[in-house]
């Protein structure tokens, strides 16, 4: 009765948490990830790639090795806001991960292509067969907190990630329009009944504040996140503004000159 399928905010033991089966892939025998986070949303539009891109440099500003897993294959953009040109290689021992200016390492569908604009045309199981690569052919060392994009819904790619790799939980982008509720309830659903902890809601694009007067305005409607957050037990939840930087930054490969400040104390309590 009232279950929310997330076992991890749960106190009542009734056997839902061990039934999941153990399809994790082996990574690469030099690869050692200390903590990986997904970062998800239940629909596009919402930011997601650039959330994702902000708490890995956040993270790797407060001294962790930190990577990003590019798994949105048919709508990279990562590398794009990283400023990164470089192409992957390989070598007999696995694929080597681009690096950018501040030391992040990036793998992502781009580096695999000639031209940055040409497009993805595969199938769901290609698809999420390349995902799964991403984490056991490539080479990515030691790495503190590993960050993956996800691409939006609950598909072939969440599915391959959620089970093939050791995620310690996610995080959910999500922007302040009403429908927004149901869009989060799935999500959460998702990740309950793969026995994976959903550790934070970012509310992105919240409101914009002026920078003549300072006052808040919620273009997008009123705010949600906190009766959304307290119905599925979520603490750690943060809002953000509306900020024509952060884009800029991201079309000119420089969001590593952004320091997301609002991003301090969500992220230290991903690390716990």
């Amino acid at each position: 009765m009232g279950c929310t399928h997330n076992c991890s905010t749960c106190s009542h033991h009734c056997g839902g948490e061990g039934n999941k089966t153990d399809f994790v892939a082996k990574p690469n025998d030099l690869t050692h990830v200390k903590k990986i986070i997904a970062v998800v949303s239940g629909k596009g539009g919402v930011g997601k790639s650039s959330i994702t891109s902000m708490l890995a440099v956040k993270a790797n500003r407060n001294g962790l090795s930190t990577a990003i897993l590019d798994a949105d294959i048919t709508g990279p953009s990562i590398p794009k806001a990283f400023g990164i040109k470089d192409k992957a290689f390989a070598s007999e021992q696995g694929i080597f991960p681009a690096s950018s200016e501040g030391g992040i390492k990036v793998m992502s569908t781009n580096m695999l292509l000639e031209n940055d604009t040409d497009p993805v045309i595969w199938r769901g199981p290609v698809i999420a067969g390349t995902v799964k690569q991403f984490w056991t052919d490539v080479i990515w060392d030691d790495v503190d907190m590993m960050f993956i994009d996800m691409p939006p819904g609950t598909g072939d790619v969440p599915l391959t990630v959620f089970q093939s790799l050791p995620i310690d939980g996610i995080v959910i982008v999500t922007s302040p329009q009403e429908l927004v509720s149901m869009i989060v309830g799935k999500a959460v659903k998702m990740a309950g009944k793969m026995n994976i902890p959903v550790l934070g809601i970012v509310e992105n694009m919240s409101y914009f504040e002026c920078s003549k007067c300072h006052e808040k305005h919620y273009i997008f409607g009123k705010s949600h996140l906190k009766e959304i957050a307290a119905k599925y037990d979520i603490n750690n939840i943060v809002q953000l503004p509306m900020d024509e930087e952060i884009a800029n930054l991201c079309d000119n490969g420089k969001i590593e000159d952004y320091d997301p400040m609002l991003l301090n104390t969500f992220l230290e309590n991903l690390n716990k």
